[in-house]
């Protein structure tokens, strides 16, 4: 799936593929690993096999063995945790910021500005070409496996976050961790709390906004809020105040869906844009009276912060070969930090 421009980048669930059939009336008893190989273009007996044995293929709701043969007006359901392959990626020698790895999969923390996947516009200098380079020069030894013969080592994006939110990325570096993980946040088993900054004085501590998340019909760069859930897909957004500034709130937010933009046009929904985020209105004053001097320390405020003041903090999930829980958490960037104590400071005077 690849985006329109660098910041228009899918999340989560348009990183699967889904599919779904009817069996015809008239078909006769077929195993569904083989019914599946031929009903889906491009699909290998491996992706098939994994998806089965991770509970990714129902059939009328349950799980399915591959032994399971199909039968007339089954209804079946699928999803991959690959998209198609559209663009070859370049290794290219950029650092990365590695909070954990070991064989199965990598915990990354991106900065902001830089784009997640190669895409129109964007084919080099992205994190998938870094990891594409960074797990290409890495010791034979930590990348072969005999009782895995197709957990050759090639970083999976599990989930993605906009060119400029920085944070918590979760890589996959086989197809086996893929498979599971993916899987993991298709169920809403993944924590993802990101702090955000946004304009306004909430009403209430916390809240929830549960509204359907699509491009904006006018705009198909933009995402937009269908509340009434005729276009786009479900989105549930929960947020907690940490700190009022008057004019601005400091945010937890944390993600039950990953839909693109979520926080960033939900957030909008509510009459609250990120602070300086350009796309959705964030970027010029929204409260407070403008003076010359609150007009030079907003305009200061987002020279410090050039971007949606918008950060991944924490990151928990369950481990896909250890199974035990794994959690981690990444400091506020320096733009955000510096942004935040200018905004304590100008509201406690």
């Amino acid at each position: 799936m690849i985006a329109e421009e660098t910041d228009t980048q899918s999340e989560d669930n348009d990183l699967y593929e889904h599919f779904s059939f009817k069996v015809d009336p008239g078909q006769t008893p077929l195993r569904i690993d083989k019914y599946l190989l031929h009903k889906i273009e491009n699909a290998t007996r491996t992706r098939i096999q994994y998806a089965l044995e991770e509970g990714n293929v129902l059939v009328n709701g349950k799980n399915s063995k591959s032994s399971y043969k199909v039968r007339p007006a089954d209804e079946i359901s699928v999803v991959f945790p690959y998209p198609k392959r559209e663009i070859e990626l370049i290794p290219e020698n950029i650092p990365l910021n590695i909070v954990y790895e070991d064989a199965d999969l990598m915990v990354v923390n991106k900065p902001a500005g830089m784009v997640v996947h190669p895409g129109v516009g964007n084919f080099t200098g992205t994190l998938m070409n870094a990891l594409s380079y960074y797990v290409g020069n890495l010791p034979k030894p930590a990348r072969t496996n005999e009782k895995d013969p197709f957990g050759e080592l090639r970083p999976g994006l599990i989930h993605r976050i906009d060119k400029n939110t920085s944070g918590l990325l979760l890589i996959a570096k086989n197809d086996r961790s893929m498979t599971k993980l993916a899987k993991q946040f298709h169920e809403k088993k993944v924590l993802r709390r990101y702090i955000a900054l946004a304009w306004g004085d909430f009403k209430d501590d916390t809240g929830t906004v549960n509204a359907h998340v699509g491009r904006d019909h006018k705009d198909r760069k933009k995402m937009a809020v269908y509340p009434n859930g005729d276009h786009g897909r479900n989105a549930v957004t929960h947020y907690k105040v940490l700190e009022r500034f008057h004019y601005v709130t400091l945010l937890e937010c944390r993600l039950e869906t990953g839909r693109t933009h979520q926080i960033r046009v939900h957030m909008q929904y509510l009459k609250h844009p990120l602070f300086n985020d350009e796309v959705y209105g964030g970027n010029k004053i929204l409260r407070g009276q403008v003076t010359a001097k609150y007009s030079k320390f907003v305009e200061n405020c987002f020279e410090l912060c050039p971007r949606q003041a918008l950060h991944a903090m924490s990151l928990g999930f369950i481990h896909p070969t250890t199974h035990k829980e794994m959690y981690f958490e990444s400091q506020l960037p320096d733009d955000m930090e510096k942004v935040i104590e200018k905004w304590r400071k100008y509201t406690s005077s």
